[in-house]
């Protein structure tokens, strides 16, 4: 009977502990598993304590080579002036112009290398644009004077080595808005496979001295490093108006901004790979410093699209809708005076009427409902601003 009862119970203790035996390994993986992330947190928390022991390092630039290991330093910020030593190996890397790294003793500890401004870094265009001339309509004659100033020099150089010539060094886009001059600069930078760097004149005006001339430095030294590259200055006029005596910390800021510009494009190689444009809709406010010979060789008109200009922008900002016996060469005669972004408005308008009647394609009389829209709005816009 006694041993009955032990035969009995002999697989239920072994069952028993087999299920504790995995119970405990279970507890010992969570247990490893946890003591590996205090592990981690620990060395996360120590590596953070001696950063907050480490001594701050300040910035300097490199402003000459001095030879035997000297160099001369100009520290930002404070602007104070000095010479220090390095060690060969890290003479050899340092190049005037570039930022490095000192200590609370002047001594380099590292370099850095160029750093620019955020807002430089977000006005480049990695690659180069995808706007080509085929979405420019008309302009025949100003989109190859264009080609012949920014386009030809970076992608035919040889043919001006060839003749002789120097290509004009900078140019001028002017004219009413919305009539394509933005649109005309991505097509060259697209054609000419360049980097599109563009700026507004209104982001180089600032508030403390010396600002406004830092970025324009920086944005020409990004222009040169990513060669071949296009800047673009948007709305000049912001920058480079004519300059007055008002006496206003304001307007000496803005004009220390527009010589640095002016020396920037000075120091430029017509044959270089950084070609330069600008836009403006008052050329009439210009500084005549600006148009000189040298620097804008040629200032071109954007005028306002013609019949046959206005049919083709009408048809290119049309290709994706579906139409229904749509006139294009009576909304053409209708829209006189209309610029290239008012009758992109107007394909625009005339697709969201279709839209709101829920129809399958946009006829006729939509896009005559768009016109006398996009017309008042204009004239609306006309008296606000007189």
């Amino acid at each position: 009977m006694d041993d009955t009862v032990l035969n009995n119970l002999h697989p239920r203790s072994e069952i028993n502990l087999q299920l504790e035996l995995q119970q405990m390994g279970a507890q010992h993986l969570d247990l490893k598993m946890k003591f590996d992330m205090l592990q981690k947190e620990n060395a996360h928390l120590r590596k953070e304590n001696n950063q907050l022991k480490r001594m701050p390092l300040f910035v300097a630039v490199v402003v000459d080579m001095l030879g035997n290991g000297e160099i001369y330093l100009r520290q930002q910020g404070n602007n104070q002036e000095y010479l220090t030593h390095v060690d060969e190996d890290l003479y050899r890397v340092i190049k005037p112009g570039a930022k490095v790294a000192v200590n609370n003793s002047l001594s380099v500890v590292r370099v850095i290398g160029n750093i620019y401004d955020a807002r430089v870094r977000v006005m480049e265009l990695e690659a180069s644009p995808d706007v080509t001339f085929a979405q420019v309509g008309g302009l025949t004659a100003e989109i190859e004077e264009v080609r012949e100033a920014v386009e030809y020099p970076l992608t035919r150089p040889e043919i001006f080595e060839r003749i002789g010539v120097e290509p004009p060094k900078g140019i001028l886009l002017h004219g009413a808005p919305g009539t394509g001059k933005t649109l005309i600069a991505k097509a060259v930078a697209h054609e000419a496979r360049a980097t599109f760097i563009r700026m507004s004149g209104s982001e180089l005006v600032h508030k403390f001295i010396g600002e406004g001339a830092q970025l324009v430095r920086e944005l020409f030294t990004l222009a040169r490093e990513r060669a071949p590259s296009i800047v673009f200055i948007d709305e000049i006029d912001a920058v480079g108006s004519i300059r007055t005596n008002d006496g206003t910390s304001g307007s000496a800021e803005v004009q220390r901004t527009l010589m640095q510009l002016l020396a920037e494009m000075d120091g430029f190689n017509t044959r270089g790979d950084v070609r330069i444009m600008a836009a403006t809709n008052r050329v009439d406010m210009l500084d005549p410093a600006l148009l000189r010979p040298g620097r804008f060789d040629r200032v071109i008109e954007v005028p306002l699209p013609d019949s046959p200009s206005r049919f083709e922008i009408l048809r290119i900002h049309a290709r994706r809708m579906n139409l229904a016996g749509v006139r294009m060469d009576h909304l053409a005669e209708l829209t006189e005076k209309f610029s290239g972004a008012e009758l992109q408005a107007v394909c625009r308008e005339a697709g969201m009427i279709a839209v709101r009647r829920q129809a399958h394609t946009v006829t006729h009389e939509d896009f005559l409902a768009a016109v006398v829209k996009v017309r008042a709005e204009t004239i609306s816009d006309d008296r606000m601003y007189r």
